[in-house]
C-alpha cells in the first residue's frame, strides 16, 4: 500500500497546463495534475490533482482526488476526495472519505461508505432481457 504524499513533494508524472484542452479518455497509473479544460472520462487507481484554472466536464474514477477547479459530472474515489477553495462542483461524489474547505461551492449528491460499497452504488443496474 502506498503512503500518502504531500502534493508539493509528490512526483507528478503528467501535467496538462492552463490553456490546454483535452477531450476523450484519460487513464494513468501515477499522480497527474490537470489545470486545463477536460471533457470525457478519467480513470486511475492513483491521485488526480485538479488545479484552480481547470474546468472538467465528465466522469472521474480515481484512487484519490484533490480538486480546486470547476467540475460537472460524477466522481468515484476509492480512498478520498478533497475539495479545496475555490472549487465549484456540480454532480455526484462517491467516496469513503470527504473533506470540503470553506468557500467551496457544491451542488449535488454525496454517497459515503467503504470503497467497494461506493463503487457499486454508482454502477448502473444490469439491463433486463
Amino acid at each position: 500500500m502506498k503512503k500518502p504524499v504531500a502534493i508539493d513533494k509528490a512526483d507528478i508524472k503528467a501535467f496538462l497546463g492552463p490553456g490546454s484542452r483535452f477531450e476523450g479518455k484519460l487513464s494513468f497509473d501515477e499522480m497527474v495534475r490537470l489545470d486545463g479544460s477536460f471533457s470525457g472520462e478519467i480513470k486511475s487507481s492513483d491521485t488526480l490533482v485538479v488545479g484552480e484554472t481547470a474546468v472538467i466536464d465528465g466522469n472521474i474514477e480515481v484512487g484519490a482526488l484533490i480538486l480546486s477547479g470547476q467540475f460537472k459530472g460524477t466522481i468515484v474515489a476509492g480512498s478520498m476526495v478533497e475539495l479545496r477553495a475555490p472549487a465549484k462542483v456540480e454532480g455526484s461524489i462517491s467516496t469513503p472519505q470527504l473533506k470540503i474547505e470553506e468557500k467551496v461551492i457544491f451542488n449535488g449528491e454525496i454517497r459515503m461508505g467503504s470503497s467497494s460499497e461506493t463503487v457499486k452504488s454508482l454502477k448502473p443496474a444490469p439491463a433486463k432481457a
